[in-house]
């Protein structure tokens, strides 16, 4: 169950945030939670998690360990500053950013070089889905992020189908909906690495993930978490998705 705040809050919100979430889901049990300050209140959610079970992650990374390459955070300094996870290739890096699937591929890899978890992200546009092409998309986006990986590392990746059309919109792909594309990774990941790695594959559902329609989405079997953006951004709403 994991949390993408995007560029919001400042080191004192995170705190502030954090000393009414943690006693919300400080009795929840069977789920892994995290989550994805900005890069410059990593600090403050490491502190303020450490004497609990939420991990923290970064919301992108650099392949390279260092370099000349300004305003860019590597894998290793994310894992030095206390982070477990990584969120890689989300839609608003490749819509504005230029992120393309061989970038995806080479920082997942180095994120599981420096032992962190990547969550990448794979998710079709509304022309894509209305064209027919969602089934297309995602066959590209996993291959493309995941090519060449082993098996051993592909057993650490976790991926979130965020359809494009869903992200900030308001707009929720129906539970069927989300579970048929959450089926058709699984298939990738079956054809790729086999039945165990495929059954093992943690896939999570992102788009306008809120309270009121997370029990529903949670209820699909191929429908392992959710990554969840602007209503992450409230502690009792968090709280609420991650108890769904």
């Amino acid at each position: 169950m994991a949390g993408n705040w995007k560029m919001f809050k400042t080191a004192q919100q995170t705190r502030e945030y954090l000393r009414e979430f943690l006693p919300l889901v400080e009795t929840v049990e069977g789920r892994e939670i995290v989550i994805c300050p900005p890069y410059p209140s990593l600090p403050a959610a490491v502190e303020m998690t450490a004497p609990s079970k939420v991990g923290v992650g970064g919301q992108n990374l650099h392949w390279v360990a260092e370099g000349a390459y300004t305003g860019e955070v590597s894998a290793q300094m994310l894992a030095a500053a206390g982070c477990r996870w990584v969120i890689i290739g989300h839609s608003e890096r490749r819509q504005y950013f230029g992120e393309t699937d061989e970038n995806v591929r080479k920082k997942t890899e180095a994120a599981i070089e420096a032992g962190l978890t990547p969550i990448v992200c794979v998710g079709e546009t509304l022309d894509q889905r209305e064209a027919g092409l969602t089934e297309e998309v995602l066959l590209t986006q996993f291959a493309g992020g995941m090519k060449g990986l082993n098996p051993d590392h592909f057993a650490r990746v976790t991926v979130a189908y965020e359809p494009v059309w869903a992200i900030g919109t308001g707009k929720t792909a129906t539970p069927e909906m989300a579970e048929e594309a959450h089926r058709i990774i699984r298939r990738q990941a079956e054809l790729h690495y086999g039945g165990a790695a495929a059954a093992g594959l943690r896939i999570l559902y992102g788009g306008s993930v809120k309270p009121g329609n997370a029990p529903a989405l949670m209820a699909k079997a191929d429908i392992d978490g959710v990554l969840v953006g602007g209503a992450s951004l409230d502690a009792k709403d968090f709280a609420q998705i991650v108890k769904a």
